[in-house]
């Protein structure tokens, strides 16, 4: 990843809000109703034009297609590009299949969950069974999303551009299995199946982002009744199979991100980034997008004072929160921006947001004015930020 200007260069995670018109034809498609391909696929084309010359146009550097191509969510969307996947109804009270978010945080704020979930838009988020074996067959998907992102590219002013996948460690983890024999069988084949997306991404001159947010979330469901030591033996298989899927790809066109899950909920029982740091450093990518900006993770920032970042890679710190609809004043992001950057290095920070501002075609977290406000403020706080850090070098 460029970070040799003399200057903080911004980006954010992802999965950008979609516009109206795309959400009408995903939910007709959703609901079972016959879309013409060629209205729907020259909306999606439009769109992604749209919303890359929005972000040049507000000085976003490192941009992407705002996830406009994956009809299900941020990690379901690969289920229709992998094969042995199948979906089922998951009837009240089922147990077959664990709920991979349903742990501490939603049995201590019962009620909270309650009223929260059913308003989010998940969909298709349950109820999958692996019958076959896992091989990747999303080519033709993959090359749609490749074209109209560099399409929409076009002689847009930008530093780079980049586009996400996701994990294997994220790839259902609620799935019921009925053909691998393990666990780590099944984690594994995913990763092999996974290599494909990743090297086309960075084949297409893309930055490769992958997306993670299991990895840190799954804690909550593990612990209790098992202990922290569970969680990382957990873990560190993840980690192992991810690092096989990113073998023979240039680490400095790859970037990994971890969260703890987008939703805008209490968290109590996150793992602490302390506990879980080296794990996430052992993951060979160019950079580490990490949430720093929501009020339960902002302080870890310091982690990096005992921790040493690894030469050459970089830290994407959250200084724009997507759980919230107050919009950050940029001299905030600035003293977000300077804080891990007086201990990293400047030439090490690239200013991010905590995550996607939408996990899913019909989720967003904050209304699309709010999030483009947001985004703007990350710019203009890098801004502040960069004239902090180089003085009058600055551009």
């Amino acid at each position: 990843m460029n970070t040799m200007a003399q200057r903080i260069l911004t980006t954010h995670v992802g999965s950008l809000v979609r516009p109206d018109d795309l959400i009408a034809l995903l939910k007709a498609r959703e609901e079972g109703v016959q879309v013409d391909r060629s209205a729907f696929d020259a909306c999606v084309q439009r769109s992604v034009s749209e919303v890359v010359y929005k972000q040049s146009e507000l000085g976003i550097d490192i941009v992407n297609d705002g996830e406009y191509g994956k009809s299900i969510s941020w990690s379901r969307y690969v289920v229709e590009r992998l094969s042995g996947f199948e979906q089922r109804d998951r009837k009240p009270g089922d147990t077959s299949m664990a709920l991979a978010t349903f742990g501490q945080d939603r049995r201590k704020f019962a009620d909270f969950y309650k009223d929260y979930d059913p308003k989010q838009g998940l969909t298709r988020m349950t109820g999958w069974a692996v019958t076959e074996p896992i091989t990747y067959q999303g080519q033709t998907a993959i090359q749609a999303d490749i074209d109209n992102l560099k399409a929409a590219i076009g002689d847009v002013a930008v530093e780079d551009v980049f586009m996400p996948a996701v994990a294997p460690a994220s790839v259902v983890p609620d799935r019921l299995d009925e053909y691998y024999a393990n666990d780590d069988d099944y984690v594994f084949a995913v990763a092999d199946a996974l290599h494909e997306e990743y090297k086309a991404i960075v084949d297409a001159g893309f930055i490769l982002q992958i997306d993670d947010a299991y990895l840190a979330s799954y804690y909550d469901v593990i612990v209790p009744p098992g202990t922290l030591a569970d969680y990382r033996a957990w873990a560190e298989v993840r980690v192992e199979a991810l690092n096989r899927a990113l073998k023979g790809i240039p680490e400095e066109r790859t970037r990994y991100h971890v969260c703890w899950g987008s939703w805008n909920g209490p968290h109590v029982y996150d793992v602490e980034l302390k506990n879980i740091i080296d794990l996430v450093l052992q993951v060979r990518v160019g950079g580490y997008s990490l949430e720093m900006a929501n009020p339960r993770h902002e302080h870890e920032w310091q982690v990096f004072k005992q921790v040493k970042l690894p030469p050459g890679r970089n830290v994407l710190p959250g200084v724009i929160s997507h759980s919230t609809n107050v919009v950050e004043h940029p001299e905030l992001v600035a003293e977000r921006i300077t804080k891990l950057a007086n201990v990293i290095g400047r030439e090490n920070v690239i200013a991010c947001t905590d995550c996607g501002f939408a996990q899913g075609p019909f989720v967003q977290r904050v209304h699309p004015t709010i999030m483009w406000a947001k985004l703007d403020s990350l710019v203009t706080g890098a801004r502040i930020a960069s004239r902090d850090l180089w003085g009058k070098k600055a551009r």
